[in-house]
Formats: structure tokens, sequence, C-alpha cells
């Protein structure tokens, strides 16, 4: 070891070394049984790549109830015999029943916001990459680390088993607003499947407040010799602000959801108040469901940037990688995440104009939903400068991050009309605000995701996915996300509602029109949902068969990640842990390509790639 003075970052990080490796510098991973190593692991590697399994088959799930949903929706009067087949009773005849179709709305939000774009993206690249980048052996505590994974297992163990009750999942919608929650009496899905809808999101809490606690800690604690926070990637970032969001947050959607059990088994009224059913007074007064949106939405809008912002900083990553440049204005990016990170927690009630609230009250929140629009948009110009004059790979995981930015682009301008209390009274629950979200926070989270996938698949299995089925995959999605759900702006600025099963009532029969719409949205849903299963058979036939990786850095990039062999064993480094000298952007430098983190600075190099001068 060197001789020289650590800092206290890496002496933790020193230690940890000498906790997993032997005097040889070899890691100790070879005692490990099959169980040790693969299903109870405490390798953050191995527990990144059981959060991104575990939430492909849960995206899995939720895409095939968005295109049976999408079934009635596009061809309402037509019978699917295979419905029958798969759902029973549910969908006698081949039609699917009203309470059918608000289950599948209801488990598609539920499964796709937290299954899939919370636990399975940050789970995924904050174990795979804080670590990694930062220089370090593993989380701060392994231990921890595994159990986070295992509570969200359980989670999906419970919500998995909802799914299979005689009287069905929750179909209460994925806020699970009462008086309908609250109610055993209100719908089938009201009983038993609304309590293990309730046990499930509650246990999966628990796991994202173990997650987020580790990540924090290891990112402030131990990042290697040199690592200065000026000196992070962006993905570590905006991983970090993701974590800060998920503690502050979750735990007021913890006691929301507490006391929601509470009013369906214990008899309280913390929500309800007033409620008739057949004629017959409950006994609950002095609650108010209005009090459930507050709770819900306080966590319901970081919950956007907690999905958000681990793309942001994959993308940033990214373009600085493919496009060969610098990321342009690192610490505008830095401050923007800290802004928007802020910001996300002063513009919950921009979901509630149609609550009732004060009219003044609500002009507060205007005010901050459209201020979010700003530190946004120094990331778009950041980003379209970074690709500006580059010398652009464009490459399979470049082409997801782009997409990302066009879809973040045409998907959050939209929320600059939503966010105008006046106009939200009109396109408020309508397909506006389906087209709005799906683009800005689904599909583009999605593209980051892919994005990610694409770009570390190498450093995660060794091989590279298959590149033809990459391009296809991102062209049939990309535009398939376009035809999807931009038409749907159109239907919202109509006010056709959303949740509805069917548009067949007189009332509703302006809405007839939409119907070739519909049936169009719907039959793009299914082959961009079938060309999702290509990416899934692309995944797993890669892990064994695809090219191998030759190089330990193929993307010639300059984060530490790709420092380490080819096939990282327990403990990241084989020796000691590298040193960080510089920023991870100087691409393009005096003449040279990349210049990884680990180089140290020449005399006769001009330090002007580095945002901040750090004390070497």
């Amino acid at each position: 070891m060197s001789s020289e003075v650590y800092t206290g970052q890496a002496q933790r990080a020193a230690v940890a070394a000498v906790a997993v490796h032997d005097g040889d510098g070899h890691a100790h991973h070879h005692h490990q049984s099959f169980i040790t190593k693969y299903i109870f692991s405490q390798d953050h590697k191995v527990i990144s790549k059981q959060f991104l399994i575990t939430g492909m088959i849960w995206a899995i799930i939720g895409g095939f109830f968005s295109v049976i949903f999408r079934l009635q929706l596009g061809f309402p009067d037509k019978s699917f015999p295979f419905l029958e087949t798969i759902f029973g009773h549910w969908a006698a005849g081949g039609h699917i029943s009203p309470e059918l179709y608000y289950q599948l709305v209801t488990m598609h939000g539920t499964i796709m916001i937290f299954f899939v774009l919370t636990a399975g993206l940050s789970g995924t690249f904050a174990n795979l990459l804080i670590p990694l980048q930062l220089g370090a052996r593993d989380m701060a505590s392994p231990f921890l680390n595994m159990l986070s994974y295992w509570f969200f297992f359980v989670a999906s163990i419970i919500m998995l088993i909802s799914l299979f009750l005689k009287t069905g999942p929750s179909e209460a919608g994925w806020t699970a607003y009462p008086p309908l929650s609250a109610l055993h009496e209100a719908s089938e899905g009201s009983k038993a499947g609304m309590d293990l809808w309730l046990i499930s999101m509650a246990v999966f809490v628990v796991s994202q407040l173990l997650a987020g606690l580790n990540y924090i800690s290891t990112i402030l604690n131990m990042r290697t010799k040199g690592m200065s926070m000026t000196r992070m990637p962006l993905t570590i970032w905006a991983l970090f602000f993701t974590a800060v969001l998920g503690v502050l947050s979750f735990p007021v959607l913890l006691s929301g959801f507490i006391l929601l059990l509470f009013d369906r088994n214990l008899g309280t009224s913390f929500y309800l108040s007033d409620i008739y059913i057949a004629g017959h007074a409950l006994p609950n007064q002095g609650g108010s469901p209005i009090l459930y949106e507050h709770l819900f939405w306080f966590l319901g809008h970081p919950e956007v940037y907690i999905v958000m912002l681990p793309g942001m900083g994959i993308t940033s990553e990214l373009l600085a990688t493919h496009s060969r440049k610098p990321i342009f204005g690192y610490l505008a990016m830095v401050g923007s995440l800290f802004a928007i990170a802020s910001l996300s927690f002063l513009v919950w009630a921009h979901h509630m104009f149609v609550s009732g609230m004060n009219p003044f009250l609500g002009a507060f929140f205007v005010l901050f939903t459209l201020l979010i629009a700003v530190p946004s948009s120094v990331k778009v110009f950041n980003w379209l400068a970074t690709l500006w004059k580059g010398n652009i790979q464009y490459t399979v995981p470049a082409l997801f991050a782009i997409g990302f930015v066009s879809l973040f682009i045409s998907g959050g301008l939209t929320g600059i009309w939503l966010g105008n209390s006046a106009l939200d009274l009109h396109l408020h629950d309508t397909y506006f605000v389906i087209a709005h979200f799906h683009l800005v926070m689904g599909i583009a989270a999605f593209f980051g995701m892919f994005a990610g996938v694409y770009h570390w698949f190498p450093k995660m299995f060794g091989r590279f996915m298959n590149n033809t089925l990459g391009y296809i995959h991102f062209w049939v999605t990309f535009i398939g996300a376009y035809l999807m759900f931009w038409p749907m702006h159109y239907e919202g600025l109509a006010g056709m509602p959303r949740r509805y099963y069917e548009y067949s009532a007189d009332a509703l029969a302006v809405y007839h029109r939409f119907q070739g719409l519909n049936e169009f949205i719907s039959v793009v849903a299914i082959i961009v949902f079938a060309v999702q299963l290509m990416f899934v058979f692309n995944f797993f036939y890669s892990i064994f068969k695809g090219r191998p990786v030759k190089d330990p850095n193929p993307w010639k990039a300059n984060t530490l990640e790709w420092t380490t062999p080819i096939h990282v064993g327990h403990g990241n480094w084989p020796g000691e842990i590298p040193e960080v000298h510089r920023w991870a952007y100087d691409y393009s430098k005096n003449g040279i390509d990349f210049i990884p983190q680990t180089v140290p600075v020449s005399p006769a190099e001009e330090e002007v790639a580095e945002p901040v001068k750090t004390p070497q």
C-alpha cells in the first residue's frame, strides 16, 4: 500500500478492501456456495442483476396488462376467446368485465411505477455503478443491500398473490384513493386484494428506505482517494439525489398506507366521514380523503423524479461518452439536479387542483411547478450542447440516450399546460394527462433504463447484446411511443376522460369519433409490446451466447468501472483500488480521444476540463 496519507473516505475503502481480499489481493469469492453467491448474495453486482431481472419480469406482466385493457379500449365490441382462457369468469365470452378492466389498470400503474421504474431502475444502476464508479469494494453495508432486494422480492410475491385471489387484486387505481380503497364493500377488488396491495407497498417502502440509506452512506463515505464530490460522474450525482428523495418522501407514503389499513380493518376514521352504503350510514366521522391525497402526492411528485433522475444521470454519462465530448456545464448539471430535487417537494398539490383547494394556495403550487421547468431546461440545453459538433457514435445505448432527451422535451412541455391551474380544470383526468406522464416519466425513464442496460451489459455479463436486435428495439419503441401517446393529447384537449371502461353511454357519445384512433393506438401498443419481448430475448440470449468482450473498456470511457477486469470478482479490483486524478469527462482533449480518471495530470496539461480545481 502507498505510504501517502489517505483521506477519510479512502481509508474506509481500504478497510473494505482488507475485509474481502487476501494478502495476494485476490477476492475470497471462490469459497461461496451457489446460495450465498447468487441467491442471498451480498455482492452489489449480483444484487444489481437481481433487481434488473425481477424488474424485467414485472415489466412483462405490467406491459401485458396494458395490452389487455387496450384491447377493450380499441375493440370494445369484439370478442377475444383467449381472454376467457386466461382470466376465466372475469372475461366471460371473451369480453373483459368492468371489474377486471379497473384491476388491470390499477396493477399496470402500480407495477410500472413502483416495481419497474423505481426498484428496477434505481436498484439496478445504483447497485452496479455506485461502488464501481466511486472506487469502493462494495456498498457501505452489503448486508442491508441484500435485505433491500429481499424486501422488494417479498413485496413482489405479496403483490403477485393478490392477482390470484377469488375477488381479484386491487381496482382502486395505482393512487388508491379512499373511500373506494377504504371500504371492503366498495367493490370486489376492495376486499382482500386491497389489503394485500397495501401490505405489499408497505414492504416495498421498507426496501427502498434500506437501499436509499445505503446508497447515501456509500457515496458520502466510501469514495476512493482523489474522488472528490466534483469529480464524481453525473450518474452518481443523479443516484445520490434519487436516494435522498426516497428517504425523505417514502416514509410519508408509508404513513398514508398504514392509516388506510387502520381505516379498513380497525374502524378508524382518518379518511372516512359521512359515508352511506345502500342507504345506510356508516359510523365513521371526521375523516377526510383529501388528507390521503396530500400524504400520497407528497411522495407522488418526488416519485416522478425518483423515476426520472437515474435516467438523467445515465443520459448525461452516455451522451458525453458516445459523442466523444466533455459534458457541457458539469456544475450546472449538478446544480439543476439539486434544484429539481428541492423543488419536487414543493409541487405535490398540482395533482389536486380540482380537489377544492383555495385558489390562492393553488397559485403557490402553480408558481413552483413552472419554476421546476427552469432546471429541467438547463439539463436539456446542456445535453444538446454536449451533442453539438460532437463525434457522435450512433450505438444502441447512444440512440436510447438521445431518445430520452427527445421524450423528456416533448413530454415535459405538456407539463407546463397541466401545471397551470386554470387549464388543469379542463385537462385533469383526461387522456392529456395520460399522454403527458407516459411520455415524460414512463417511456423516457424506460429509455434511460434501456440505454444503461445496453451500455453496461458488457460490464455486467462480459458479453455484448445483439446490435441488430438493439437497433430494431430502439426504432420501433421510439416511433411507437409517439404514435401511441401523441394522439392522446388531442383526445384530452377534447375532454375525453380516462379510466373509462367504455364510451357507449349517451353522455359520452361525443367521444365515439375517437374510436378509430383508439383502435390505431391499441394496434401500436401490441406491436411495441412484442418488440419488448424481443429485447427480453436479446438480453437472456446474450448473457450466454453474446459476442464476448475482448477489451475491458469497450466504449473507451473514462470512469472507474472500466478499469476493472472483464469478469469482475467480489471486491471489484484484484489489487489496490485505483486513485483518481481528474474528472470523468476528459474526452477529445489536447488531441487525445479519452483520458481515464486514473491518469495523473501532466505538468504541461491545462486543467480546463475539470470544473473545479480540487486539492491533489
